[in-house]
């Protein structure tokens, strides 16, 4: 058995609903890791650089207890190195260089997963750290919380209107392209949603919701990165060539570049009116991700899972399906949306993002862990690939058409 292969088998085996009580279901351990950091964020207290570390092994070894028992010590050894190659590529990303690349810490945190298995062997105790389902189901439900329905509402009707109308549209026409090219049900949903909503975090969101493989997510979110950077250079080049004012070319760039950083870099080069604009367009988009990941979770347990057998089912079955971690999410976004006094649900994001990258850093190490680069370039045989590309030259096409019609006047 190869070291892979016990990362992703032994180390951490994927449950059916009713593989365990609820208090060892990795769904509710991650909602349980979620709550004390969500807890305190509404107290205004939030770890430091220094500590954040230390936050990220306490509450997630306490969140694990149940399930590592006797192996919590090399679990927390092996969760260190985790968290220090995740922090290695977020210092990375942050560099101006690559920053201005739009590339985010994701592609590195996976690059450097992909060093290791490959130079350096996966001992046992870096093994049991290997928790990639635990760590994105955290970084989704602390996502939630810096999600705010009322933006919406500020952001103007045109913007909700675009999104509203991009999401379900250019959804369907990436996953007809991806039944057409025999792409498999995972991947179609995932593809989809990251090329209609915005990229990886549609992506992250998706893959859990549906309890998707993490070899496809790691794919997805690649293909997304590499296909940001020449639609960040080309886009703003054809709106200017177009002569399209800077409403439309920032609907545009908002409506279909799938990192927000690309966005931002992207509209930074037509004007201060596109830049507005591509904001106010990309966080309706991502305000949306809720309400994806809730509907794809339904649909998903509904329609039998990857093996697509549509009958009815009870409502417990249902539940018994439904990822928990998606109630987790939702109900952070209620929350710090309503309940939670604005200022202080506004001075949160910002840490709280720090905190939830952490996290994600650490599920895409891991990801690169347990993944050796001949089966992520044989997945699919390219034809994922050309599913995502062909939904993108659709989102490209409808999205100009909404901006026009929206934003032209």
């Amino acid at each position: 058995m190869s070291a892979n292969t016990h990362a992703s088998d032994s180390a951490y085996p994927s449950p059916t609903p009713n593989a365990a009580p609820w208090w060892r279901n990795e769904d509710w351990m991650a909602v349980l890791a979620a709550l004390p950091v969500l807890i305190l964020a509404t107290k205004g207290i939030f770890p430091s650089e220094l500590m954040l570390p230390v936050w990220f092994l306490v509450i997630s070894g306490l969140a694990l207890l149940a399930s590592l028992g006797k192996r919590i010590v090399p679990f927390v050894f092996g969760a260190v190195v985790i968290y220090v190659l995740g922090w290695a590529s977020q210092w990375i990303a942050a560099q101006p260089a690559v920053k201005a690349y739009g590339l985010e810490y994701v592609i590195f945190a996976l690059g450097i997963g992909l060093v290791w298995s490959h130079t350096l062997p996966v001992p046992e105790w870096l093994r049991e750290a290997v928790r990639t389902e635990f760590f994105i189901k955290v970084g989704i439900v602390l996502l939630g919380a810096t999600i705010f329905l009322q933006e919406m509402l500020k952001a103007g009707m045109p913007g909700l209107i675009q999104a509203a109308l991009v999401i379900p549209v250019v959804w369907y026409a990436c996953y007809f392209i991806a039944k057409k090219l025999k792409v498999d049900e995972e991947f179609g949903v995932m593809l989809s949603t990251a090329v209609s909503i915005c990229g990886v975090s549609a992506a992250i969101a998706a893959c859990g919701a549906i309890q998707g493989d993490r070899k496809k997510l790691s794919y997805v979110t690649s293909i997304v990165l590499l296909c940001a950077v020449p639609m960040m250079i080309v886009m703003p080049v054809a709106i200017k060539s177009m002569g399209l004012s800077e409403a439309v070319g920032g609907a545009w760039l908002g409506g279909t570049l799938d990192t927000s950083g690309s966005v931002a870099a992207a509209t930074e080069q037509v004007g201060k009116d596109a830049t507005k604009v591509g904001v106010i367009v990309k966080l309706s988009q991502n305000v949306l991700i809720g309400v994806a990941a809730f509907i794809l979770s339904v649909w998903w347990s509904m329609r039998g899972g990857a093996n697509g057998e549509r009958r009815k089912v009870s409502v417990k079955v249902i539940w018994e399906r439904f990822p928990k971690f998606v109630l987790g999410f939702v109900l952070a976004s209620v929350i710090f949306s309503y309940l939670v006094p604005i200022e202080v649900a506004a001075a949160a994001s910002k840490p709280l993002k720090a905190v939830r990258e952490a996290w994600f850093a650490a599920a895409f190490v891991c990801i690169g862990l347990e993944t050796r680069l001949g089966e992520l370039f044989s997945l699919g045989g390219g034809r994922p690939a050309l599913a995502f590309l062909g939904g993108q030259v659709f989102n490209i096409a409808w999205t100009l058409v909404l901006a026009l019609w929206l934003f032209g006047k």
